[in-house]
């Protein structure tokens, strides 16, 4: 699913990375314990996720995750930004829950990890 689609149907707004709305990410994974994300085995992943710090972009260089939806309104500092272009992130902002943004993009087609 292509950015600019989860971008739609979740009602987002890119703060990183807008410039690649045509990236196509094959499955997403929804959570707020970053030792989970850690154990994601899956290439061009959507994380999804409330947990809204430097640790998260952290996280998921590590897990070489290269998109990040952060939900129920949290809002990315700059600090996460400078981290997020530094490693050529994909970040972006709902105002919709984890449910909600991750059961639109379900119903439409997108893959979990697990």
């Amino acid at each position: 699913m292509k950015i600019r689609q989860i971008k739609a149907l979740t009602d987002a707004t890119v703060v990183c990375g807008g410039d690649r709305e045509d990236y196509e990410v094959q499955c997403a994974f929804a959570s707020d314990l970053m030792s989970d994300v850690l154990t994601t085995d899956c290439s061009d992943v959507l994380l999804v996720t409330g947990l809204c710090n430097t640790q998260t972009i952290r996280t998921a260089e590590m897990a070489d995750i290269p998109c990040i939806l952060f939900v129920r309104g949290k809002k990315i500092t700059s600090d996460m930004l400078q981290l997020a272009a530094e490693n050529d992130m994909i970040l972006m902002e709902t105002d919709h829950s984890m449910y909600h943004a991750v059961g639109e993009l379900y119903s439409r087609g997108l893959l979990p990890v697990y």
